[in-house]
């Protein structure tokens, strides 16, 4: 069982993102959900080193995972928020970076690199409180630091790729 545990976390992450689509956005149920399924990323891959449970199969079940989380946030999210067209020109500048570096990891590497950074984790992290501080800070002002930290990540990155720091 310990070794499958890290496992049904991460599964228990994808019937939270879906039970996410039936809470409208911003209520309690949203929220608490919303939270256990970022609180589940968190602690999935620790568990699973912990328990010396590390395999491919969880490693992709947590990509995954993490996919349907994102989308159906953002599906939920995009509609509710205010974005104005400066944060969709700058959001689309670092996804443009973020796929170059994975073009760049494929080609470098010759397989999908995925680099978990400081600045990466920490950019997470703030993007994964960004819809908790909506209600509370103007998303102008809070998307500036998410942004930039993302920036930075996103050529911090590519950096370690072009210098060869990679460690798939």
């Amino acid at each position: 069982m310990t070794k499958h545990i890290a496992n049904i976390i991460t599964g228990c992450r994808i019937i939270g993102s879906i039970l996410l689509l039936f809470f409208p956005t911003f209520s309690l149920a949203f929220y608490i959900t919303y939270l256990i399924c970022g609180f589940s990323d968190m602690i999935d891959g620790s568990i699973a080193r912990k328990t010396n449970s590390i395999s491919k199969f969880g490693s992709r079940l947590d990509t995954v995972a993490d996919l349907i989380f994102v989308v159906v946030s953002l599906f939920k999210l995009v509609p509710a928020i205010h974005i104005p067209g400066w944060l969709w020109i700058w959001g689309g500048v670092i996804a443009a970076i973020k796929i170059s570096n994975i073009i760049l990891g494929y080609v470098t590497e010759k397989q999908f690199v995925s680099l978990h950074t400081v600045m990466n984790k920490i950019t997470g992290l703030l993007l994964f409180l960004l819809p908790l501080t909506v209600s509370l800070v103007e998303l102008k002002y809070t998307a500036i630091v998410v942004c930039f930290l993302a920036t930075l990540s996103a050529i911090q990155e590519g950096y370690y790729i072009i210098k060869g720091r990679v460690f798939v």
